[in-house]
């Protein structure tokens, strides 16, 4: 055989280096296929869920499982280029409660805010935008940073940290979080049409609840109670509270809440005039931020964060305000969630209207019947009574024995003193209860029964005129605060069996008289409470007498011109 029949049928060719560079391309080739792979699951898994809240954070972990990132981070962002909401993924519990304060889209983060473009970075601190970390925060090195947008609008932005190994964020990394920002939107905006047709459904269903309510004639109170707590359901809030005003009509108060809350907190007023409440009630504008409108609120200390504040009517029918607010480090109330509301708000409004004008309509038809009650006693009662009295008079003078005389004087007297408590009675009636103010009437008789119980027997009380219309309200305190001090007297001085008081305006005087069976006043006893009454009738311009009748006990007669 030849020398050129032994030479190699493929001369020069490297077989090792090219099966070694083909293992290279393979292994290149099932690590894409991998990724690949793993890329499409976390497309499926991000879209599989439809509440908002867990897409968000499913989007955050998926994503830091792609690139293997140590770090990840969800920042949303809201008006005025600000994060709204920030999702963190790979920090304990621990270092999160070290971090002094979450960011606040400044520096490199505000940088993908206003330049929504994707960013890698081998070092953060060696970019000129970069203001460094908040204190507590654990150092982080190579960077990834990607918008996320749902249709045309920025959502928020995926920030990924400290690849592992030690090794920088490639353009493969790049591209499959650019690919899973693309499926998250889709996620995002699924997660928000199925959270809007499900507040729709619970808008339309308690809507109907309401109306059905207000037209059956249901209590206020009940209506408002559940409207707190479907408005709690509609926007998945923490806390609902529907703030009415006090009587002072200077502070709210919050009459129904809806949500976990120490029972001192549940107590909570808010002013008029200093207070993000006090100025939506008197504005009849709603407000919304991502954070308590109060600097000065008690409920952050409490947790809370988002709020939302809307008022109960429109215009000058403000009624009250419906107050919502969310636990610190949730998304914020959206738009659709406020229109909802403000529809809410008016069925509120009507529920509060409502039962106002029902509680007039019950008040003009309790003013009637004590307006024809009282015409019925003066007109017939009154008159049958005297003309009674008259036809007795005309018979004592017919009479001739001296017992039976002095029983008919004594029917015609106790006729003349009831036709007094009759008249009182009318003044009484004609009188217009207030609910707020009690009468000076009412004061008078709860002074008077709440003696009952020191001295052992109820005193006899008689009032004439009309005194819950003519008797100022100071001269009013100054009545009741002489009669309390007499009736203090009667208790522990007098010794007493028997007492009356009576108080009559006539002839444009308001007089009060007390008098009782007992012991009388003592010689040298102490005079303080005594000439306390008189300071006060001599304030007034008036008088007061005090004596100690022939057949025992004392008199009191304190007068004052009104």
């Amino acid at each position: 055989m030849t020398r050129e029949e032994h030479r190699p049928l493929m001369p020069n060719m490297r077989l090792d280096e090219l099966l070694a560079e083909l293992q290279v391309r393979l292994d290149a080739v099932l690590s894409t296929r991998d990724r690949v792979h793993a890329l499409l699951e976390a497309v499926v898994s991000v879209g599989s869920d439809l509440d908002l809240e867990t897409v968000l954070r499913r989007i955050v972990e998926t994503a830091t499982n792609l690139v293997d990132a140590s770090y990840g981070a969800l920042g949303v962002v809201g008006e005025e280029s600000t994060l709204l909401q920030f999702i963190p993924v790979g920090l304990t519990e621990e270092e999160i409660a070290r971090i002094e304060h979450w960011p606040h889209g400044l520096g490199l983060l505000g940088l993908l805010i206003k330049d929504a473009r994707p960013l890698r970075l081998g070092r953060i601190s060696d970019h000129p935008e970069s203001y460094g970390f908040p204190p507590g925060h654990p150092p982080m090195g190579t960077f990834l940073g990607v918008p996320v947008r749902v249709r045309d609008e920025v959502f928020g932005n995926l920030y990924l940290t400290e690849k592992r190994g030690g090794g920088d964020f490639d353009e493969e990394d790049e591209a499959i979080v650019i690919a899973l920002a693309t499926a998250a939107g889709v996620a995002i905006e699924n997660a928000r049409l199925y959270e809007e047709s499900r507040r729709r459904e619970t808008w339309l269903e308690a809507s109907s609840e309401v109306t059905t309510s207000l037209l059956s004639g249901a209590d206020p109170r009940r209506v408002l109670a559940m409207m707190a707590a479907r408005a709690r359901q509609m926007t998945d809030a923490d806390l609902v509270q529907i703030l009415l005003p006090n009587d002072d009509a200077r502070t709210l108060r919050p009459e129904f809440v809806e949500g976990d809350l120490p029972d001192g907190a549940a107590e909570l007023s808010f002013e008029l005039t200093a207070t993000a409440a006090g100025e939506v009630f008197t504005s009849g504008r709603a407000v919304t931020a991502g954070d308590l409108l109060d600097d000065e609120s008690p409920l952050r200390a409490l947790g809370f964060g988002p709020e939302l504040l809307m008022p109960l009517g429109a215009g000058q029918a403000v009624r009250g305000v419906l107050a919502l607010a969310k636990r610190s480090g949730r998304l914020p109330f959206s738009a659709s969630e406020l229109r909802m509301l403000e529809a809410f708000g008016g069925q509120a409004a009507i529920a509060l209207e409502l039962a106002e004008a029902r509680r007039d309509a019950e008040r003009l038809a309790l003013l009637e019947d004590r307006d024809r009650i009282a015409k019925d006693l003066h007109d017939v009662v009154i008159q049958r009574l005297f003309a009674i009295a008259m036809t007795l008079m005309s018979t004592v003078r017919l009479v001739d024995r001296p017992e039976a005389s002095g029983r008919l004087q004594h029917a015609i007297d106790e006729l003349d003193e009831t036709i007094r408590q009759i008249r009182s009675t009318i003044f009484a009636l004609q009188n217009v209860p207030d609910v707020a103010a009690p009468s000076l009437r009412a004061r008078v008789v709860d002074l008077v029964e709440s003696a009952r119980g020191h001295l052992g027997f109820m005193p006899g009380l008689r009032m004439e005129g009309q005194l819950d219309h003519r008797v100022p309200d100071e001269v009013a305190d100054h009545l009741l605060a002489v009669l309390r001090e007499a009736l203090s007297n009667v208790v522990r001085h007098a010794k007493a069996s028997r007492a009356d008081v009576a108080v009559e305006v006539a002839d444009d005087r308001l007089t009060l008289r007390v008098t009782d069976n007992g012991v009388g006043i003592a010689d040298g006893g102490r005079r303080s409470g005594l000439r306390n009454m008189e300071e006060r009738a001599a304030g007034l311009g008036g008088v007061f007498e005090v004596s100690s009748p022939e057949g025992g006990g004392a008199r009191l007669r304190w007068s004052v011109p009104v």
